[in-house]
């Protein structure tokens, strides 16, 4: 009796206090990380004139309310599908799973996948895709939406930073092609977070 009640409080306490909380530094940390990598020749994705006098990406203002926790659902029996792109590349991925959360009042859902050849290399192999759009696209950012790196959860629950949302590399320059947003991760709600449009 004792052992399961043990095991009931360390249950409550590890589901109970699993939501993760916003972190400022973690998105200033995307932030440096991202200009770095876009001000780098040899990681830029900028064409040459728009390399030569990039200083900085612009940023919607770094806001807690766009950091949420989602329950997480596992998709099952799902086929592997190929994925549309900006270009001729039809890269395989699979529906790994659709993540439920309320932003602002609303209730939202997004699915989230995976790339069947990213995850053969061992530090991708935890890797999903969360590809969206929303009501700021072809406005304040990008109009074909933005992409969020997630990893596997353990449990049911995930949590989302739109701050960290980041344009495909197409936005940048057409010798990139990019997995285009699916239909069903279009959302009816402006999404004021994250990288905005360039230029």
């Amino acid at each position: 009796m004792k052992n399961n009640l043990i095991l009931f409080f360390l249950l409550v306490f590890t589901f109970g206090f699993s939501q993760k909380k916003f972190s400022q530094k973690e998105a200033e940390k995307f932030q440096k990380q991202i200009n770095s990598e876009y001000a780098d020749a040899k990681t830029s994705p900028l064409m040459e004139e728009d390399l030569k006098v990039f200083k900085t990406l612009e940023f919607y203002p770094i806001n807690s309310q766009y950091f949420v926790n989602a329950k997480f659902v596992k998709a099952e029996n799902e086929k592997v599908f190929e994925m549309k792109t900006t270009g001729t590349r039809t890269p395989k991925y699979i529906k790994f799973g659709t993540l439920y959360f309320t932003l602002n009042g609303t209730e939202l859902k997004l699915n989230v996948y995976r790339n069947i050849e990213l995850s053969k290399q061992k530090e991708y192999k935890d890797h999903l895709f969360l590809p969206f759009s929303d009501l700021t696209c072809g406005k304040e950012s990008y109009i074909g939406g933005r992409y969020i790196d997630l990893k596997i959860p353990k449990g049911d629950s995930i949590t989302i930073d739109f701050n960290q949302a980041y344009n495909p590399y197409c936005a940048y320059n057409h010798k990139y092609s990019c997995p285009l947003v699916p239909l069903e991760n279009d959302l009816n709600v402006e999404i004021k977070a994250g990288v905005k449009t360039f230029h």
